[in-house]
């Protein structure tokens, strides 16, 4: 049975830190009430032992993680145009698969970790993502983070977070942290 009525779609975005743990503190939420969690990292390296994908596992059947098998240089990829090209196809047929789940129903909340990023990066296609967004079934409650969203997506959404930041341990040489960052 679905644990909400009407699912809503959410944004977390901006150039702050905090925009996926946000996200993961929404499915730790509904993990809790007994739904059903998908979550798709687009961009995350598949290779990378992460604390989400540890947490994923003792969750096997209430939590599913996936990430694309597709590699993706985080810094330098936007520039490459074979990786872009690549990618770009790999997320095409990705977010049809999602789609497919998403109107299924089988999950109450379904987040999709720096897809926001992607479509900013136009390697997704926006259609795609308005079908998506438009074809859910009634219940299930969408989370989209990633930086860069712009003015229509921020429209479609139904509440958007803007996560900005000050001060960053990146300024004083600390680089990303097991359990914190990772």
């Amino acid at each position: 049975m679905a644990i909400l009525k009407k699912g809503l779609v959410q944004v977390y975005t901006g150039d702050g830190k905090g925009k996926t743990t946000a996200a993961f503190g929404l499915a730790w939420r509904m993990l809790g009430r007994g739904g059903k969690v998908y979550v798709c990292q687009f961009l995350k390296p598949a290779d990378i032992e992460t604390g989400e994908a540890i947490f994923a596992q003792q969750f096997s059947g209430q939590l599913t993680l996936e990430r694309l098998d597709q590699p993706w240089d985080m810094q330098k990829g936007i520039e490459d145009q074979p990786q872009v090209t690549a990618m770009r196809k790999a997320l095409a047929v990705k977010l049809s698969e999602i789609t497919q789940l998403t109107r299924s129903g089988d999950y109450d909340l379904m987040v999709l970790d720096e897809l926001v990023l992607c479509l900013h990066w136009h390697l997704v296609d926006q259609d795609q993502l308005w079908t998506l967004i438009e074809t859910r079934a009634d219940h299930v409650e969408l989370v989209l983070t990633g930086r860069g969203a712009d003015q229509p997506l921020i429209e479609k959404a139904d509440l958007v977070t803007v996560v900005d930041w000050k001060k960053h341990p990146f300024q004083q040489g600390i680089s990303a942290r097991k359990g914190i960052e990772y």
